[in-house]
């Protein structure tokens, strides 16, 4: 007889379910959230385990990969999927969301997550802490903007680096003001310090990485988007087409169909935000601030034509997906066509991508 064992993922403990192939409870416990302690116990249980699941967060992670290697067959459930299955609970307890999962795994009513590798996870570790750096310095930003413009001072435009110089020269003779904002400024100049120091880590992530180069060649496509895109890629042979890679990061419309309502609304937004966000971006770019011409510049500007700017950065968004992955399957570069090198993007005859 097979079983299946559900694990409910806390910060300090584990609420752990197995159940048979019938789905009878077998076992539950709670087991402190650690992988020798999981280990430990499933070894103790001596019962032939199918498969071992856990919803996909923080801490599945590192969990997953001692499981696996401990010869366990584990898995990382989707988190969407294991919500609205488990959504009709009226009592929602860690036991019973680990009796749901145990269940899910029983009757294979789920999807399975990939777990990124050690490097990937540090790629994404480095862009996340740069991104954090970033908002907080926007915020520190904006709040000395905001304390003086209660005061009748204005900043203006300026830059990161002539910003404390501009707001010290505002403040300049009153004592007051520089008691409060002479700390902030202190904690900006310190904050842009150590945003420097993970952006050259980053810069340097990327020139000793192939695959960056390779897909940088794509108008638009910086080192932030590019390593934000492979990070979270990780393994490109896991999607079976270029085409769903798009998709995956959210970024096809939104169908709402039953009965005699038909909505097609905005983006899903479903996937990775980082990397959908990174898109975007270098999509942005290379429709305004690339200056040479391209296919996938062409097309996309025939589609601003017909149904706006807007929507037309999100197509290319998507379409620049599965063009990244298609490149970095085949080891090829940026491809530019004659056609597309033409001055007036109007005259280009449309093609296919």
């Amino acid at each position: 007889m097979e079983y299946y064992a559900g694990l409910d993922v806390s910060l300090k403990l584990v609420s752990v379910c197995v159940v048979d192939e019938k789905g009878k409870i077998v076992r539950e416990a709670k087991v402190e959230s650690d992988t020798c302690s999981l280990v430990n116990f499933f070894s103790e249980l001596g019962l032939p385990l199918a498969r071992v699941g856990l919803e996909a967060g923080p801490l599945s992670q590192h969990l997953y990969a001692g499981l696996a290697e401990a010869g366990l067959d584990a898995v990382l459930l989707e988190t969407r999927h294991v919500k609205a299955a488990l959504s009709a609970m009226t009592v929602k307890t860690d036991r019973k969301d680990a009796r749901g999962i145990a269940q899910l795994l029983r009757m294979g009513w789920f999807r399975p997550v990939h777990c990124k590798s050690m490097p990937a996870q540090e790629k994404r570790a480095l862009l996340t802490a740069r991104k954090l750096l970033v908002s907080k310095l926007i915020d520190v930003e904006m709040s000395v903007r905001g304390i003086l413009r209660e005061f009748g001072l204005k900043v203006g435009a300026t830059t990161k680096k002539l910003f404390a110089d501009k707001v010290r020269m505002l403040i300049a003779g009153q004592t007051s003001l520089q008691l409060v904002i002479e700390p902030l400024l202190r904690c900006h100049e310190s904050l842009r310090s150590e945003f420097a120091i993970l952006h050259r880590q980053l810069l340097a992530v990327v020139r000793s990485d192939e695959v960056c180069k390779r897909l940088m060649t794509a108008p638009g496509v910086g080192p932030v988007a590019v390593l934000t895109f492979t990070a979270t890629i990780d393994d490109p042979g896991r999607f079976s087409s270029s085409r769903s890679v798009g998709p995956h990061f959210g970024l096809t419309p939104r169908k709402y169909q039953s009965g005699e309502t038909d909505v097609t609304g905005g983006i899903t937004k479903a996937g990775d935000a980082m990397t959908r966000g990174a898109l975007y971006e270098a999509a942005f770019s290379m429709l305004f601030k690339s200056q040479r011409m391209s296919a996938l510049k062409a097309w996309a500007m025939q589609v601003a034509r017909r149904r706006g700017m807007k929507r037309a950065v999100i197509a290319l968004a998507r379409k620049l997906a599965t063009v990244l992955h298609r490149m970095w399957v085949d080891g090829t570069e940026f491809r530019w066509t004659r056609e597309a090198l033409r001055r007036r993007p109007d005259r280009v005859q449309r093609q296919k991508l």
